[in-house]
């Protein structure tokens, strides 16, 4: 692996562990099993690094959704996968991380935003035209808006609010967010996948 990619691959392990604030220079050269000297060859410092390892993150991230929507079945057995896919993710995911990057990192924070209505919103829209032209989303829906709509409510859930303490709460959160933005926007045809497929890729999450 290249310094680079051990660099920002290893930036983008700690910042969602544990935060953007209290991860040092020295934290990303030993997490990437690299020299300093080595780190500042490529970044100046930590506000570059932040901003370089978020692009490299979010890019990773919209190649694995692309993928999971490309492969599934139909629009439900995508939408739930990605359920799946971020389940997955916020088991590794420091509720705090993403305030931290918008309060201490903003033009990094606005890169990701800017990537998320870029390319989320299209996918999830994409998904959403799919299920309607399959039957198994409501055809009075408008899709652009219930995209952004998607979007946000899972972005709130990693701002501080009442709903999340921890990693398991984030969890469990996420998943109910998510259940609850496909029964709003499924037909009964939907539903009965959607039953299907839960029952095969999604693990039953505590209740709070």
């Amino acid at each position: 692996m290249e310094p680079l990619t051990k660099i920002l691959s290893a930036s983008a392990e700690l910042f969602s562990q544990y935060g953007f604030k209290t991860i040092t220079m020295d934290d990303i050269a030993r997490r990437a099993g690299i020299s300093k000297k080595t780190l500042y060859q490529h970044f100046a410092n930590k506000q570059e690094v932040v901003k370089e390892s978020v692009i490299w993150y979010k890019n990773s991230m919209s190649a694995n959704c692309s993928g999971i929507l490309n492969e599934a079945e139909n629009a439900i057995e995508a939408m739930v996968k990605m359920l799946a896919f971020f389940d997955e993710m916020h088991k590794r995911l420091n509720p705090m991380a993403m305030f931290e990057m918008q309060r201490f990192f903003p033009e990094a924070y606005k890169t990701f935003r800017d990537m998320l209505v870029d390319r989320d919103v299209v996918m999830i829209k994409e998904n959403i035209l799919q299920g309607i032209e399959e039957g198994f989303y409501r055809e009075d829906i408008n899709a652009d808006l219930m995209a952004r709509y998607r979007l946000e409510t899972s972005m709130l859930i990693l701002q501080p609010n009442l709903l999340v303490s921890d990693r398991n709460s984030l969890m469990t959160v996420a998943m109910e967010i998510g259940e609850h933005f496909l029964y709003g926007i499924m037909t009964a045809k939907g539903e009965k996948l959607y039953r299907k497929y839960k029952e095969k890729y999604l693990k039953q999450q505590p209740k709070l």
